[in-house]
């Protein structure tokens, strides 16, 4: 599957995209348009996300990383994540099972 083609944005914020529920971990699909932003905020669970498209930045823990297509950030349990678009995004998000 092409996951850029299965991508779908909104005007009125990000957009998440279930692709596959496991008994183990999620795999999501975030859609951002540039501009749009994820505040940071923690989470009770661990998530690897895997740009696929796009530029901006990923907040994980206290750090912002700058990110463009096949970076790759991971954030740990109930560390702060977040995310702002600057050039529309596509991400994988890869979260482990709570």
């Amino acid at each position: 599957m092409d996951l850029c083609e299965l991508a779908e944005f909104s005007v009125s914020g990000p957009v998440k995209k279930d692709l596959m529920k496991t008994a183990g971990p999620d795999i999501v699909l975030v859609c951002l348009e540039s501009g749009q932003v994820i505040p940071p905020h923690p989470e009770p669970y661990a998530v690897v996300f895997v740009v696929m498209q796009g530029a901006g930045v990923i907040t994980s823990g206290a750090v912002e990383h700058p990110v463009s297509p096949r970076h790759l950030v991971s954030v740990a349990k109930d560390e702060n994540r977040g995310i702002r678009c600057d050039r529309r995004m596509v991400l994988l998000g890869i979260r482990e099972d709570v």
